[in-house]
């Protein structure tokens, strides 16, 4: 039986999102494959000096949720460590930073509100 909600990772391409290093993402909930129209879920795996440089998205809310390794965030002036089931939020407009401190690859879900989509546009930097 198939479904046009169930998505299954290993059916989803990955690509490398601009102004990350060493990222690999596959958009697991979009518009393009379950018809979302406010949210979308993306599955990263970042090496282990990847991350995302410095950047804002406007009027797109983030959360990532990490699932494997370790990161440093910076979001707004404020600086934490993440670890395994942590969460983080970057509200709109609100310059971000995510930098690998593991020996190993992070694994995280990234959640944006309305959908990024890989947009030039919707990245201020």
């Amino acid at each position: 039986m198939t479904s046009k909600y169930l998505v299954r990772q290993a059916d989803v391409e990955p690509y490398h999102p601009a102004n990350h290093t060493e990222t690999s993402n596959q958009r697991l909930i979009s518009r393009h494959n379950v018809g979302a129209k406010h949210m979308e879920v993306i599955l990263g795996t970042l090496g282990q000096s990847g991350g995302a440089l410095p950047h804002a998205h406007p009027s797109i809310e983030q959360v990532c949720y990490l699932l494997e390794g370790t990161a440093h965030v910076e979001v707004d002036g404020e600086s934490f460590d993440m670890a395994p089931g942590d969460t983080c939020f970057f509200p709109a407009d609100a310059l971000h930073l995510f930098q690998v401190t593991s020996s190993t690859p992070v694994k995280l879900l990234v959640i944006y509100s309305p959908p990024y989509e890989e947009n030039p546009e919707r990245v201020r930097r």
